[in-house]
């Protein structure tokens, strides 16, 4: 087993050991609470630039497979345990998670405290650190922990999105097929701006009758109009929605003209598109099991998230309504504006890894669609 350290940029000092790739990383440190589902989570594209904390004491006992992965990549900064399983038992696994983050050079520690740390977190907030296994001079690590860059105004979208824009036509996955290719028969179009968009986010439109071509995060707002589709969406991502220059002003030329549903960073890119304000929370949500309440219903959800930034509701315009809030500290997770035809949640209806209950708010977008028809 080989020594490796966490150090954060405050010099609180974690000891453990190597797993994954052997080398140092830098990232904001942050923890996710879920209890299965780390292969979705370390390839979203929106935990670029963030080191994740796993609280669930043992990772990799189903180890990896090709199927339940959110992009083509591995998107984290670095990986954090307490307990790493190499001899991992499933019929799906293909590989180790030892293996996948070697693969894809991504730097692993395991055996530390992680309620230690997270308790840490919680206390202090979240901030950047280091992992290493290769300079274990702890002195060293905590002067080169200081100097790391904080994640406000880091516009990371430029790091995930795609190069050219695509057609997409995968649908939902079932035990005996897998995943299927969905015909060219759609009833509905929607361009897709891609910030750093979750695979299962388009595999959930498609299944809805729709056809998705999904963009590069730049692309004007003009080009977009001149697809002519029934409604544009702008997805989850990375990074300080405000340093997104590009995309608020995008999606201010847009409102209106379309339907437009926006997840995650796509909702607080159109609430800075709508005048409001956007601040860091103080560790951010992280994991599957957070509880929501739409307040037009008074039902509560529980629903997956990965967001260190809000939308203040004190700054919402008069005719755009909060939808919903987060139970565990009543922050904003909804808007809605009926007069000009969006709405946006800070979760993720498309969950993976998560409950589903929220996956309604699909069905939400394509009557918005129809009624705009």
């Amino acid at each position: 087993m080989k020594k490796a350290f966490l150090v954060l940029s405050d010099g609180k000092v974690f000891e453990g050991y190597s797993f994954g790739f052997i080398g140092e990383t830098s990232g904001e440190i942050v923890f996710n609470t879920s209890m299965t589902g780390y292969q979705e989570i370390i390839t979203d594209p929106s935990y670029c630039g963030q080191i994740v904390t796993m609280t669930y004491t043992q990772i990799g006992n189903y180890g990896i497979n090709f199927e339940d992965i959110e992009s083509d990549k591995i998107w984290v900064e670095g990986f954090i345990v307490k307990e790493y399983i190499d001899f991992p038992s499933n019929w799906r696994s293909k590989k180790t998670l030892n293996d996948y983050l070697n693969e894809y050079k991504i730097v692993g520690i395991y055996g530390i405290d992680t309620r230690a740390l997270v308790k840490h977190i919680r206390d202090k907030g979240a901030q950047p650190g280091i992992i290493s296994s290769i300079h274990l001079d702890v002195e060293y690590l905590k002067e080169k922990a200081k100097k790391l860059k904080p994640m406000e105004g880091q516009n990371l979208v430029d790091n995930v999105t795609c190069k050219e824009p695509y057609i997409w036509d995968e649908g939902d996955w079932t035990l005996e097929k897998g995943y299927k290719k969905v015909k060219d028969d759609y009833k509905y179009f929607v361009v897709a701006y891609d910030f750093g968009i979750k695979k299962n986010i388009l595999r959930l439109l498609t299944e809805k009758g729709v056809k998705v071509k999904v963009v590069p995060a730049k692309t004007h707002w003009k080009e977009v109009l001149n697809m002519n589709p029934d409604g544009i969406f702008l997805s989850n991502g990375p990074g300080d929605p405000a340093a997104v220059d590009y995309a608020i002003e995008n999606t201010k030329n847009l409102i209106g003209k379309k339907p437009l549903f926006g997840i995650c960073l796509g909702h607080q890119i159109l609430g800075l598109a709508i005048g409001c304000k956007t601040y860091k929370l103080k560790f951010g949500h992280h994991g599957g099991n957070q509880p929501i309440k739409d307040l037009r219903t008074n039902r509560v959800y529980i629903a997956a998230e990965n967001h260190g930034f809000a939308i203040d509701p004190a700054t919402l315009p008069a005719n755009v309504y909060p939808t919903h809030i987060n139970l565990n500290d009543n922050t904003l997770e909804g808007i809605e504006c009926p007069e000009k035809k969006f709405f946006s949640v800070q979760f993720h209806p498309e969950s993976s890894p998560g409950p589903h209950d929220s996956r309604y708010l699909f069905d939400k977008f394509i009557r918005l669609m129809e009624e705009s028809k």
